[in-house]
C-alpha cells in the first residue's frame, strides 16, 4: 500500500504541482518528501481498512488528505489563466515544449500576489486576485 501511495501522490504532484516536483528534485529530497506524507497518511488508512473501505476508497481518501495543503494548484491556475487571456502565448509555449517551464517561472513572478490576497479555495474565483495575475502575467510576458 505505501508504494502505491507514494506512486499516487508523485503523480498528483508532477500533474498539479510541477514547481514542487523541480524543487524537490534539485534538492534531491523527492524520496524523503514521499515517505513523510505516507507515513503521516498510514495510520488513517490503517483504520481505513480496520473499517473494511475498500481499497480503492482507501487510497483516494488517503491522496486527498495527503494534497491537502497542495490545493488549490496555483499552476493550474496559472495555466488556466494563460490559456483564458492569453491563448496565442499559450499556444506558443506549448508548441515550443516550455510551458510547464515557464508555469514554473510564472508560479515564481506571481508568488507575492497569492501570498498578499491569500490563494485559497475560498477566493480562487476572486476577480481581484485573477486581475492582479493577469496584470503580473502580462509583464512577464513583455
Amino acid at each position: 500500500m505505501q508504494t502505491v501511495l507514494k506512486e499516487k501522490l508523485w503523480a498528483y504532484i508532477v500533474h498539479h504541482n510541477p514547481d514542487l516536483m523541480f524543487r524537490l528534485q534539485e534538492d534531491y529530497s523527492v524520496t524523503r518528501y514521499l515517505e513523510e506524507k505516507v507515513a503521516g497518511i498510514l495510520p488513517m488508512a490503517a483504520e481505513l481498512l480496520s473499517e473494511n473501505r475498500p481499497m480503492y476508497i482507501t487510497l483516494e481518501l488517503c491522496l486527498n488528505a495527503m494534497t491537502e495543503d497542495l490545493r488549490p494548484s496555483r499552476y493550474l491556475y496559472l495555466r488556466s489563466v494563460l490559456e483564458e487571456e492569453f491563448s496565442p502565448d499559450y499556444e506558443r509555449l506549448k508548441e515550443s515544449g516550455t510551458l510547464t517551464y515557464e508555469l514554473c517561472n510564472l508560479i515564481e513572478a506571481c508568488k507575492e500576489i497569492f501570498e498578499e490576497l491569500g490563494f485559497s479555495r475560498e477566493n480562487e474565483e476572486n476577480r481581484l486576485l485573477r486581475y492582479a495575475i493577469i496584470g503580473q502575467v502580462q509583464e512577464y510576458l513583455v
